[in-house]
């Protein structure tokens, strides 16, 4: 299950990529914006990243113009990795090495179909595991002295 979120600069992109999700049968939760009417980002980082934490979905789609405020936000929660993802090769690299759970994307900056591609790509491709795994267990040690 995914969590996905924007703010109002997002929001179109968001439809769309529902759309997306609909036709591919791939379940999500949306945690609003629900228009394009002026609101603040950092309240739907969070009900995504909350989502995740709480185990009530496995991963997190968040949308602002940038992807930046988003990723910033997300990241500050305990067992979120959120990268602000811009273009389709590099959400496989985020995800095979770094086991991305979040990724932001940048409304102005990207088509439907290069967001449908980032996305594709990252829910295709899997965790290496092995030396990268001793990275992700090196950061949830960095997590546990600063996340207190």
């Amino acid at each position: 299950m995914i969590a996905i979120g924007s703010d109002h600069g997002g929001y179109k992109l968001k439809e769309e990529i529902k759309r997306y999700l609909d036709e591919k049968g791939i379940g999500y939760e949306d945690c609003g914006t629900n228009s394009e009417e002026r609101t603040d980002y950092p309240i739907y980082a969070e009900k995504v990243a909350r989502k995740i934490v709480n185990k009530e979905c496995d991963r997190g789609i968040l949308l602002c113009r940038s992807g930046a405020g988003m990723a910033v936000v997300a990241n500050k929660f305990k067992g979120i990795r959120a990268a602000n993802i811009h273009e389709e090769e590099e959400a496989k690299f985020a995800k095979a090495d770094d086991d991305i759970n979040v990724i932001t994307l940048g409304g102005d900056y990207l088509t439907v179909n290069q967001a449908i591609c980032i996305i594709r790509n990252w829910l295709g491709t899997e965790f290496k595991g092995g030396r990268y795994k001793e990275r992700l267990d090196m950061i949830k040690e960095i997590e546990k002295e600063n996340m207190k």
